[in-house]
């Protein structure tokens, strides 16, 4: 758009000194519309970088947040492992624990009988 207007005022510029007239109101109105098509231009410019900066700030709170969860999550499956293979040792020795209890009343049984 800004080079259609500078195209536009250089067109009727020289269409104008063609003609051997003066250009009076053309040149001043210009200098304005391209200055403040530069200054759109850098607040556009601006907001991208400033809009840019919050999804990616957005995104690494997102990323920390996710990798507190799986921390927290991984540590609540280590210690829920670490209380079933307790529970599990403690269920192991006490069934070994009956086992040999039996074993023994076996062989007093046996003992007994070989006795009478």
């Amino acid at each position: 758009m800004n080079k259609s207007i500078i195209l536009a005022s250089l067109l009727a510029a020289v269409a104008l000194a063609a003609c051997g007239k003066k250009e009076e109101a053309a040149a001043p109105a210009v200098a304005p519309v391209v200055e403040a098509a530069k200054e759109g231009a850098a607040a556009v410019t601006d907001a991208a970088k400033d809009g840019a900066a919050a999804v990616t700030e957005a995104a690494k709170e997102g990323a920390a947040a996710t990798a507190d969860v799986a921390k927290d999550a991984a540590a609540a499956a280590t210690d829920a492992a670490k209380d079933a293979a307790a529970t599990a040792a403690d269920a192991t020795k006490e069934a070994a624990d009956k086992a040999a209890e039996a074993a023994k009343a076996a062989a007093d049984a046996a003992k007994e009988a070989v006795q009478k």
